[in-house]
């Protein structure tokens, strides 16, 4: 790919820190770039048609980077701890978050007001672990951007048909409402295929989340984190696994026949915990970054066929992506935030 790219990733604690060059080295913004050095940031978002824009759901709410000035901006909002962002594939302007505690909140205007959403199933708190649920992940339907998909942890599954104003449970068949991430898999004859990850294992649905099945892997642990089609294939899908949150060993899994089977994709050395996160774009599919929840992280390059260990890792990751810069970048905006730490290993 002779576009250049950012690679970002979400700290628990230590803010979001930025890679100009495929993830070998990275750079750590201060305070003076408008997020707090120690923030946790829980997720990322971005769209196609704001290149230059790119938000992060923080323990202190939602954040906006903008690559011209080079600085993120706190955006009003009654959220603070927001776990989950989506943005309409249709348009940008329209984005959902969902929080801890669980909740959803919808923003018609690019993040300048936001209303919360109805979802009388949501519970706040849960018995299980005694204390808040939060949303995992929002997904909009690839098929149908006013179908939107939800994971709740310590919660289950929710669904909305009207671009996220009001949400539904889905758990039957559920062996835990304990998930952490969704997948929607469209197939060639027109059908398609729900997966979602748990606490104690894959689950998978046939009939638009109305039931779900558990689906065993063939491995040592049925734990489950990331699931995500690559961008150019939904037939192709990765899948994370490990013994724990965040364990001290783990998996990455393929599906090459929509998630019929899955075979272990082989990463270079040791895990030190759980893979976490798997971040895919359509401007290069075959440009894959996995990362494990205590901060190793692999790329590949050839569509997840192979796999190389990136020099640095971070103490804990939460969140992944990776994006082509916009048009007209001269040079990485952020590396001229002063002052910055970088890092290439540790």
């Amino acid at each position: 790919m002779s576009q250049p790219i950012h690679v970002y990733a979400g700290t628990a604690g230590h803010s979001a820190w930025f890679s100009e060059d495929d993830g070998l080295t990275w750079v750590h913004p201060n305070s003076h770039s408008g997020m707090y050095l120690e923030a946790r940031v829980w997720t990322f978002s971005s769209h196609p048609a704001r290149p230059g824009v790119l938000y992060a759901g923080s323990d202190m709410g939602v954040f906006r980077w903008d690559e011209a000035p080079a600085r993120w901006t706190l955006l009003a909002s009654p959220m603070q701890d927001v776990w989950a962002l989506a943005q309409d594939p249709a348009n940008p302007d329209i984005i959902i978050a969902g929080t801890r505690p669980a909740a959803f909140y919808r923003s018609e205007d690019s993040g300048l007001n936001w209303a919360k959403m109805h979802a009388p199933d949501a519970r706040q708190f849960s018995d299980i672990n005694m204390g808040p649920t939060r949303v995992t992940q929002i997904l909009f339907d690839p098929q149908d951007s006013n179908t939107v998909w939800a994971s709740v942890e310590i919660g289950g599954i929710f669904h909305s048909s009207d671009g996220g104003r009001h949400w539904t449970l889905k758990e039957k068949g559920l062996v835990s409402i304990d998930v952490h991430g969704i997948a929607v898999i469209p197939k060639p004859d027109g059908t398609r295929v729900l997966y979602a990850t748990t606490n104690r294992g894959l689950h998978q649905s046939d009939d638009n989340g109305e039931s779900w099945q558990f689906r065993e892997l063939d491995s040592p642990w049925q734990y489950t984190r990331g699931i995500a089609p690559r961008a150019d294939n939904p037939a192709i899908i990765f899948l994370t696994n490990g013994n724990g949150p965040p364990g001290n060993d783990g998996r990455l899994w393929r599906s090459r026949d929509y998630g019929a089977h899955f075979e272990r994709v082989q990463l270079p050395g040791d895990l030190n915990s759980t893979p976490w996160c798997v971040a895919t774009h359509p401007a290069d599919p075959l440009r894959l970054f996995v990362c494990t929840n205590l901060g190793q992280v692999f790329r590949s390059t050839d569509g997840g066929d192979t796999w190389t260990r990136l020099p640095h890792e971070f103490g804990e990751l939460r969140a992944l992506c990776w994006r082509p810069l916009p048009e007209g970048t001269r040079q990485a905006p952020h590396s001229m935030t002063r002052p910055v730490v970088k890092a290439t290993g540790g």
